[in-house]
């Protein structure tokens, strides 16, 4: 018998491994990801009208689970009455595509350069499950800053420093002042 007829046939796990087992590629280096970030940055200006953001389409995702449950409670609350109250859909806003095709986005960037995988990044000191609890934590923590700030860092920090606004500033200075402070702290779960 030849090799050619011994050989086994390729099923469609093997294809389906195939297509995610690429080679990793280098990561961007930081002035061309922040030069291409002012440009996305512009053309979300120029051609909606609007910036970045991503904790508002997220809330917006949140609010329709919650117009789902709870649709009275909803139509009681004055903040929720804004997003979702009556017949208004919560997921009619530009930012919910903003959230969406950053997620459409990282999973094609993820998989055209070799990253599309499960891990868990952390130090030697800690456990994944320690690192899993810090990670939700600090999460949460942004994630309730970010509702009280009226925007998460691309939103507030990037769209609002684009156009001087002395909040956007004042926020970033003290998320980078916070961040080094802190650091000294937690510097443990990664060395």
């Amino acid at each position: 018998m030849t090799a050619l007829t011994q050989s086994k046939p390729i099923t469609l796990k093997d294809r389906l491994s195939a297509l995610f087992r690429r080679p990793a590629k280098d990561y961007a280096h930081p002035y061309t990801g922040g030069l291409l970030l002012g440009l996305v940055l512009f053309a979300a200006f120029f051609f909606t009208g609007n910036g970045l953001g991503a904790s508002g389409g997220l809330n917006r995702y949140l609010v329709l689970v919650e117009d789902a449950i709870a649709p009275e409670h909803v139509d009681r609350t004055p903040y929720l009455l804004k997003l979702a109250g009556g017949d208004k859909n919560p997921l009619d806003d530009w930012v919910v595509m903003v959230v969406v095709g950053a997620m459409i986005g990282g999973f094609v960037a993820g998989w055209l350069n070799g990253r599309l995988k499960i891990e868990t990044n952390k130090g030697p000191n800690i456990t994944a499950r320690q690192r899993w609890f810090f990670a939700f934590l600090g999460g949460a923590i942004m994630g309730y800053g970010a509702r009280m700030a009226r925007g998460c860092t691309s939103g507030l920090a990037l769209s609002g420093g684009a156009v001087l606004s002395v909040g956007a500033w004042a926020f970033m200075f003290a998320v980078f002042g916070g961040a080094y402070m802190l650091a000294y702290f937690v510097r443990k779960l990664w060395l």
